[in-house]
């Protein structure tokens, strides 16, 4: 069967694989987006980019219910047109909803809300304008992940930077966000932008050492220290590619999520790329908890201050290929972000390392 994509109520429901079944007219979403007629799931294995999870509830485009048991316990609640429901055994406790009329298009992929047209600004411009506003004249930026094109929207506002990589292994997805989400896909008209249609982790092992001033990294769950990156090569490679005090960023915990163990994140983090590290985060209604973290790490170099850019952007410039002016970020927000509750301060300030 064809690739799918299909917008109700402002949801539009997609799957990073190839199958989806139309069953009496809705779609049935689970694990990898494979449900057969006979409601069998196809478990095939996907690359950890296409940031897959076993929900128990589809979209409100499906307005089914998808029972899971061996992954999540059943959920019961009244089925509401018009509201998206998320549950995620890598967030327990937490059931999610939200109305799409209030967020204008939400997107949906397997069963997870990806972004919505409301406050998707909040986490592209933050993870995109820390790592660069942090360091001075960026001019080669890797992506990795992040096809919804909003990161590539966000780098062209930077008129220093010459080159922009971006390395996505779903084609299918980018095509469905430059259908139904022309605004934010717009960063692949920038000029600069090369698309590299493989895994993530074979393109860093082509690249050379010290290629790029700034890597960033939209392709897995926020991580956490017991998270699988930290068993696997990719956090070296990404050190290797940076240039001497080149900057990763990377969508990291909730600090809301508990164990919220940033000491140890923090620790593995220096370790791993020898520079400044620190934890940051902003605040995205949609997502769970309504907060989302990033980590900022440096390789062996300059002291980078995070918290006070040194790059500054305009935030009322409309610049690059973007359409507008920022709506989130400007530099009182970026010093903003790193500016923590008590609770998580604490833990935070006895970890914060190349000071």
């Amino acid at each position: 069967m064809g690739n799918i994509a299909a917008e109700k109520n402002g949801v539009v429901a997609s799957s990073a694989s190839a199958n989806k079944d139309l069953i009496n007219g809705k779609i049935l979403i689970t694990k990898n987006g494979n449900l057969s007629s006979n409601g069998e799931t196809n478990t095939d294995d996907q690359s950890t980019e296409d940031h897959h999870h076993d929900y128990a509830i589809a979209p409100s485009i499906s307005a089914e219910i998808i029972d899971k048991k061996e992954h999540c316990n059943q959920l019961d609640h009244p089925e509401i047109e018009g509201w998206f429901a998320e549950h995620c055994s890598i967030w327990p406790g937490q059931a999610h909803f939200l109305k799409s009329s209030s967020y204008g298009k939400v997107f949906v992929l397997d069963g997870a809300l990806q972004l919505t047209e409301r406050d998707e600004c909040a986490y592209q411009e933050i993870i995109t304008h820390l790592p660069l506003c942090s360091i001075s004249n960026p001019k080669k930026i890797l992506l990795i992940g992040g096809g919804d094109g909003g990161i590539l929207r966000e780098i062209s506002r930077h008129s220093s930077v010459e080159q922009i990589d971006i390395c996505e292994i779903d084609t299918m997805l980018i095509n469905v966000y430059k259908e139904f989400f022309p605004d934010i896909a717009v960063g692949y008209e920038d000029s600069r932008v090369t698309l590299h249609v493989r895994d993530g982790t074979a393109f860093l092992k082509s690249v050379e050492s010290g290629t790029y001033d700034a890597i960033i990294v939209d392709a897995f769950d926020p991580i956490r220290p017991e998270h699988e990156l930290f068993e696997s090569s990719f956090f070296e490679l990404v050190a290797k590619a940076l240039r001497p005090g080149g900057v990763m960023c990377i969508q990291a915990e909730s600090l809301w999520f508990q164990p919220f163990n940033i000491q140890n994140l923090v620790s593995k983090c220096h370790h791993i790329f020898k520079g400044s590290v620190n934890y940051a985060w902003t605040i995205v209604p949609s997502y769970p908890s309504g907060v989302i973290g990033f980590m900022l790490c440096t390789t062996e170099g300059s002291f980078v201050d995070f918290k006070h850019p040194v790059n500054p952007i305009d935030p009322n410039r409309i610049s690059g290929v973007a359409k507008g002016p920022l709506k989130f970020y400007d530099s009182e927000v970026h010093s903003a972000a790193f500016c923590l509750p008590a609770f998580a301060k604490k833990a935070v300030d006895t970890k914060v390392v190349g000071q």
